[in-house]
């Protein structure tokens, strides 16, 4: 029988944003890896409801998207993961109020190391394609 994978929160420099690891449940057929869990991110008080998924391709290596955000009243929660090569992935605080504000993160995100990013409100976010 197949394990339940978990999924395993890696803090950054930011209190309320998470690199995400998910375990692999392995078996003879291969593997399985739960990507999302609500309750798991509920235990952190993280968001649980996402209102849109959306996917971006880029042909070129260097490529760089970003950085973006979205003011007040449209601020958006993110999480961010490579589904084929890798990107470099930068986030910054840029709420004014914030002890961190204008501070920066880079993560390597790529489809070998199926990591997550979780990116709260009030965090710009862009990346280049490696």
């Amino acid at each position: 029988m197949l394990a339940e994978g978990r999924v395993r929160f890696q803090a950054t420099r930011f209190t309320d944003a998470f690199l995400i690891e998910a375990e692999r449940a392995l078996d003879a057929r291969g593997y399985f890896m739960r990507t999302y869990c609500a309750r798991a991110f509920a235990e952190r008080g993280l968001e649980t409801t996402f209102v849109q998924d959306s996917t971006s391709f880029s042909k070129l290596r260097g490529t760089v998207r970003g950085m973006h955000f979205q003011k007040a009243p449209h601020e958006e929660v993110k999480v961010v993961r490579c589904l084929k090569g890798a990107i470099l992935d930068v986030i910054i605080d840029v709420r004014p109020t914030s002890w961190t504000f204008l501070q920066a993160q880079a993560f390597e995100l790529s489809a070998d190391n199926e990591r997550q990013l979780y990116i709260p409100k009030g965090f710009a976010h862009g990346f280049q394609t490696l």
